[in-house]
């Protein structure tokens, strides 16, 4: 046989191997693949980073290739945030401290925090602390690509993170919420989509994804970047071919409790969100029967010590479950509770309770709220010793939680019924809503203004996010913010009020006066304002921000950590804004 026969022949079993290969790799080995090399790639502009001399003549540069750290990042942000989200928050987290239930502290790390060494001007004078930070960097870079090297990807995990990516960009994205010095967020999220229809590709054909690229990458500016119509034309069909891709390649359903539910086809469906996501057990769902017993416990003063204030006392039905005043009087009338009272509605949709975040269950928050000395002042334990004599109640507990031979009822019962009661409170049905679900006629054009002011030049949405617009960090929501705005003890006043708020329950001084984020649905019906009520209008509060918050109108505050930079909202743009926030009213 000649040579030449030899090396067709070999050249033909290779070929032949290599069709082979090709052939036997899966969806879920190749977007593996891309993974790898994506980890590559962030890590090796890290090191490009690294190796820039860090003076003031290469201000630039350092820019640009930060940039393209932050580039890189994007195209791989869909799946560190889904399979590996410690390592992500450690390279793109919040650049201020946080602190777990547990008590831990997390100090800021990362991009956000690099960021502010270089934007809008180098500070050379730290560049020791941005080699540490960079260096912890590269640290992280490189983890990812070991995490995916060894990780086992499982395709319907691979098409929920795809989709969750979406709903990212949606709500953070869009208004610079991870790079307010730098302000790439149209580019960067046109990366981050680029990638996920790459890794889309190995499953089928989604076509959504070129109009949403090209919508970002055409030039304008952030303020007037319209972000209704990006949603509605855009993201919202990408997501719903993504469910239906997921359900055409028929993966299995596996699922988990969670609170966006993971066969939403939109952030706006109307079953988007899983009001039990936040139970303890399966069991505490919220029941018909658990629902009709909380209700009837909760406009009951049977459980407050003196037998006269009932829950409903302070969250009224017609005020949407606050009670219009400043502060409420305590159990005995003669003086003022601390805080204001908040609404109940769609406080199931939040991980952690009270304006302190001090408890992340219903249950607890019910629990706390009856034995609070001032609130109720109420015993759970001498309380079901009151409801099991009487008949009615002992039918609605044996209905809502059969137990064979019961002779007593359990404080968890009581404190469980009315969690769902105020579970059953969730309420996302608002004109915007029915805007967003295919509605044009639901809105007036001045409350789409008001939209993309807030989720723009505004800002209102880096902290209160799309759609609940409140402080549940999406797409997991797995973590409820805390801001310190510098709210004042009387309007106009120069001195911040002396609650410390989150300080009180979790020491370390940048928790002094932080707060829960509260939703802003609603808001229309729940005046007055803070949690110390010292806003009587929405205009009082926008007005507020507008200022810069507590710093912007004067108060001494260290640890501010909403931007004291003024907003710059002319007339006509307040009036919008508060019409977009009337438009989230609940009907």
């Amino acid at each position: 046989m000649s040579f030449k026969v030899i090396a067709l022949a070999f050249s033909l079993m290779v070929a032949a191997t290599l069709l082979s290969l090709r052939q036997s790799e899966t969806p879920a080995s190749l977007v593996k693949q891309q993974l790898i090399r994506r980890a590559d790639e962030l890590l090796n502009a890290v090191q490009l980073l690294q190796a820039t001399k860090t003076d003031i003549a290469q201000s630039q540069l350092l820019q640009q290739r930060f940039r393209e750290v932050r580039l890189a990042y994007k195209r791989l942000e869909w799946a560190t945030e889904y399979f590996d989200p410690l390592t992500a928050r450690q390279v793109n987290g919040p650049p201020v401290p946080e602190t777990e239930f547990s008590g831990l502290v997390i100090q800021p790390n990362g991009l956000q925090v690099i960021e502010g060494y270089l934007f809008p001007n180098l500070d050379w004078k730290k560049k020791h602390e941005l080699k540490g930070f960079l260096d912890q960097l590269a640290v992280n870079a490189a983890e990812f690509g070991e995490y995916f090297r060894r990780a086992d990807l499982q395709d319907w995990q691979i098409l929920d993170a795809i989709k969750l990516e979406v709903f990212r960009i949606e709500i953070l994205g869009l208004n610079d919420s991870d790079n307010p010095l730098s302000k790439r967020c149209f580019t960067e999220s046109a990366a981050a989509l680029q990638s996920l229809r790459e890794v889309a590709g190995y499953y089928g054909t989604v076509p959504e994804f070129d109009p949403a690229i090209i919508y970002l990458q055409t030039p304008t500016s952030f303020d007037r970047f319209d972000r209704t119509a990006f949603i509605i034309r855009y993201a919202n069909p990408l997501t719903k071919s993504l469910q239906a891709l997921k359900t055409q390649l028929k993966l299995p359903d596996i699922r988990y409790n969670r609170l966006l539910n993971q066969d939403a086809t939109t952030l706006f469906d109307a079953n988007a969100f899983n009001r039990n996501a936040y139970t303890a057990e399966p069991g505490d769902s919220a029941t018909t029967e658990k629902i009709v017993l909380g209700k009837k416990l909760f406009f009951d003063p049977v459980l407050s010590g003196n037998g006269k204030r009932s829950c409903a006392s302070c969250h009224q039905p017609n005020l949407a479950f606050t009670d219009g005043l400043i502060k409420n009087k305590d159990v005995t009338g003669k003086k003022m509770i601390s805080r204001n009272t908040p609404t109940l509605i769609n406080a199931a949709l939040q991980p952690a309770q009270f304006y302190d975040l001090r408890v992340p269950s219903l249950e607890e928050q019910a629990s706390d709220v009856v034995r609070n000395r001032d609130e109720m002042h109420g015993d759970l334990q001498i309380a079901i010793g009151k409801l099991w004599p009487d008949t009615n109640y002992r039918k609605l507990f044996n209905i809502a939680y059969p137990k064979q031979g019961r002779a007593v009822i359990d404080t968890f019962e009581v404190a469980n019924a009315l969690a769902s009661y105020v579970r059953s409170l969730t309420a996302l049905n608002s004109r915007f809503d029915s805007y967003m679900q295919g509605d044009k006629s639901a809105m007036k054009k001045t409350e789409l203004a008001g939209f993309n002011l807030f989720m723009g030049k505004a800002r209102c949405g880096t902290c209160h996010y799309l759609p609940l617009f409140n402080g549940a960090l999406p797409p997991r929501y797995m973590q409820m913010e805390a801001e310190v705005i510098g709210v004042p003890q009387k309007k106009n006043g120069k001195h911040i009020d002396p609650d410390l708020g989150l300080y009180s329950i979790q020491s370390g001084d940048f928790n002094r006066h932080a707060f829960k984020t509260t939703t802003v649905r609603n808001a229309a019906r729940t005046a007055p304002y803070m949690h110390n009520g010292v806003f009587q209008t929405l205009e009082e509060v926008i007005d507020f921000y507008n200022k810069g918050g507590g710093m912007g109108t004067g108060i001494k505050i260290e640890n501010q950590t909403l931007d004291a930079e003024p907003l710059n909202l002319n007339k006509k743009e307040k009036t919008e804004l508060i019409d977009f926030i009337r438009s989230l009213d609940s009907r």
